[in-house]
């Protein structure tokens, strides 16, 4: 067995301390918006009507707007605090309240603020972010169109600047070019933020980004816009969603967010960035914010559903003990343990994973905004791991609320115990802010291409014949692990007979990513012939997606168990750390039980290892067992933000007067 110390009695100390380690760098503004008096407030039932939720949504905004809460990411020149990774954390936080209010905050703040923040000039931050801020400008983001979901460098809506009017006219050419699922758009936006295929002086300059007002005033709709309403969704229906389409609509030059494009007045267009393709990476890099809070607010849904979960198995018992009259409480069942924990140190892992992320955003942007250079190798890392955190915590978030709405049975069905309105919410998570499966082939690509000077410049088949004439030693060099693992062993030998060892773990999972990496990159290997067809060069490419796929979820587990080992280092109380570190090993031998058939095939493990990394896991969720509410309440989730039934002591109480109702019948 490991040396590792083992847990004693878990103090709320211990959890305190379990808690400061999870929260991270922003810890204090977490304990902040912890202390609102208010919070709880910020929900709606579930059964109000569409119109109705869409108001009461609307009016926590404003109490959102009213109280500072949107100012955070904002710079400090237009009344913001310049603290990009707090709005994150703030937005982070809503998760608890209600899922529709903090989606309706994340397009006005994050998507229609952020992309005037980070595509505008100074000049147009200081003329619409302090309207933003204060919601006296509700906008939009229009990105999405009904023909071109994930493929945006292809949309169709276009923007032809005129020089006789130094106007842009906006237009959608086709149907299947509506901006479709645009929140904000149904209901209460007054301008969005287009995006658009730019025209000057007959020449197309990309795709690039126009304020285009919808409503005036009062609310009424403007000449030339088309707004349809999206209707009744399987959740978030606190948010407007609708459709958008531009007949002819004309706006003025300066509505051209321009930080990377400009037109001039005689419709000369200029940019620093001669390249297209990498103009429009560039854009999309600085609006990776929203990618990241998505991420964020995945890991936070899933803890609230595991709190209610972890909560309503300590207090549900069911079925008599042998030889007692006492009931058995199901979390002592090691099925239920099984279906509650390793997703629980599971989110965990994507916490810790999380915060380094949103740490990485927060540097990079803040460097970037104070007029820094920022390295073009760290904003390609930046954008790989958004999306390969969103796509594993959004992937993470809809599991886990299953499994926790099963795990509480038909009171987990009720509305008021939140679970079911929780599953229907992050349900979309996975294909908003980009389609999960195409996001893992960005971070493929990104391995396999990474070597590349110029990232933009790559089209699929420009990376299948880059990657076709690589060498695979150096492909190895790029596992995520490796730098773990070697620091691993620099600390001791580790034991290979105890699935517990770390170094153990860390060797077995980036043996996988290496061996993944190398297999795929021979797979491709045949379109290295230049001679061959542009149809055979694609179908070899389509022919091994499935291992694209694989080599970037293995290689964002490796990223994940990193995180996870860094943020244990980042903790200085023992009993905290012997904890984590128990729940690390579940996390970690969970990963490779999930995925032994892999490990067993390619020779990795044999038969009876792999019967002892099951057994490990069984063991370890008999050991965690007695201190699972400890380990949700170290998601500091305060009381009466729950809001659950089940979870805030009914249970128990029902519990207590069956237990007296029994004994009153002996």
């Amino acid at each position: 067995m490991s040396s590792r110390p083992s847990i004693d009695d878990v103090t709320p100390a211990t959890v305190a301390a379990v808690r400061r380690t999870l929260d991270g760098r922003w810890h204090t503004l977490r304990d902040e918006i912890r202390s609102r008096e208010d919070f709880a407030e910020l929900r709606v039932d579930p059964a109000t009507g569409v119109e109705a939720y869409r108001a009461a949504v609307w009016d926590m905004l404003g109490r959102l707007a009213a109280d500072g809460h949107a100012v955070h990411g904002f710079p400090t020149a237009v009344g913001g605090r310049g603290d990009i990774g707090g709005s994150v954390v703030s937005f982070e936080m809503l998760a608890f309240a209600d899922l529709s209010l903090q989606v309706k905050s994340g397009v006005q703040w994050g998507l229609f603020g952020g992309a005037i923040q980070a595509l505008g000039n100074p000049e147009q931050h200081a003329r619409w972010l302090p309207a933003v801020m204060d919601l006296t400008l509700p906008g939009c983001f229009a990105m999405t169109e009904t023909g071109h979901g994930s493929d945006v460098q292809s949309v169709h809506t276009t923007a032809t600047y005129d020089p006789d009017t130094r106007e842009f006219v906006v237009d959608t050419p086709t149907e299947s070019a509506r901006k479709d699922y645009i929140g904000n758009a149904a209901r209460d936006g007054r301008m969005a933020a287009v995006f658009v295929q730019l025209y000057s002086k007959g020449e197309r300059h990309g795709v690039h980004a126009v304020l285009v007002p919808l409503r005036d005033d009062d609310g009424n709709v403007l000449p030339g816009v088309e707004i349809t309403d999206d209707g009744h969704k399987e959740g978030l229906n606190g948010v407007d969603n609708g459709r958008l389409a531009f007949h002819g609509v004309r706006v003025p030059r300066e509505n051209l967010l321009d930080r990377h494009g400009s037109v001039a007045e005689d419709g000369t267009y200029s940019s620093s960035i001669e390249s297209e393709n990498r103009r429009f990476f560039t854009m999309l890099g600085a609006l990776v914010r929203g990618r990241v809070s998505v991420s964020g607010s995945a890991v936070g849904a899933a803890s609230l559903a595991q709190t209610i979960a972890v909560r309503y198995g300590e207090a549900r018992r069911q079925f008599a003990a042998p030889g007692g009259d006492e009931e058995i409480t199901v979390l002592d069942y090691l099925a239920h343990q099984r279906k509650l924990l390793p997703g629980l140190a599971r989110t965990y892992a994507l916490r810790f994973a999380q915060n380094e992320l949103v740490e990485m955003l927060h540097d990079i942007q803040t460097t970037r905004e104070a007029g820094g250079d920022v390295d073009e190798k760290r904003q390609r890392e930046l954008e790989s791991r958004a999306a390969g955190t969103k796509a594993l915590t959004t992937w993470h978030a809809t599991a886990t609320i299953q499994a926790c709405r099963e795990a509480c049975g038909g009171q987990g069905y009720l509305s008021e115990n939140r679970l079911g309105q929780l599953r229907a919410d992050t349900d979309v998570f996975t294909t908003f802010e980009g389609d999960n499966t195409v996001l893992l082939q960005l971070v493929a690509k990104g391995l396999i291409s990474g070597y590349a000077d110029d990232f933009g410049n790559l089209d699929t088949l420009g990376t299948v014949r880059f990657v076709a004439d690589q060498v695979l030693d150096t492909v190895a060099e790029r596992t995520s692990l490796r730098q773990l693992a070697e620091r691993l062993r620099a600390v001791g030998p580790g034991g290979e007979d105890d699935v517990r060892e770390r170094s153990w773990q860390v060797k077995l999972l980036d043996d996988r990513e290496e061996h993944t990496l190398d297999g795929l990159v021979r797979r491709l290997r045949p379109a290295r012939d230049k001679g061959i067809s542009a149809e055979r060069q694609f179908a070899i490419f389509n022919s091994a997606q499935d291992h694209l796929l694989r080599a970037a979820r293995a290689h964002l587990d490796g990223l994940v168990l990193d995180a996870f080992v860094r943020g244990i280092d980042t903790c200085v109380d023992p009993s905290a750390r012997a904890l984590l570190e128990k729940v690390c090993d579940l996390y970690a031998l969970s990963l490779i039980e999930e995925d032994k058939g892999w490990f067993l095939e390619h020779g990795r493990i044999s038969a009876a290892r792999s019967k002892a990394i099951t057994a490990e896991v069984n063991r370890l969720c008999l050991e965690l067992r007695p201190h699972a509410r400890a380990l949700v309440d170290a998601f500091g989730i305060p009381e009466e933000w729950i809001g659950a039934p089940i979870a805030t002591g009914a249970e128990q109480r029902r519990q207590d007067e069956a237990r007296a109702h029994a004994a009153s019948l002996v």
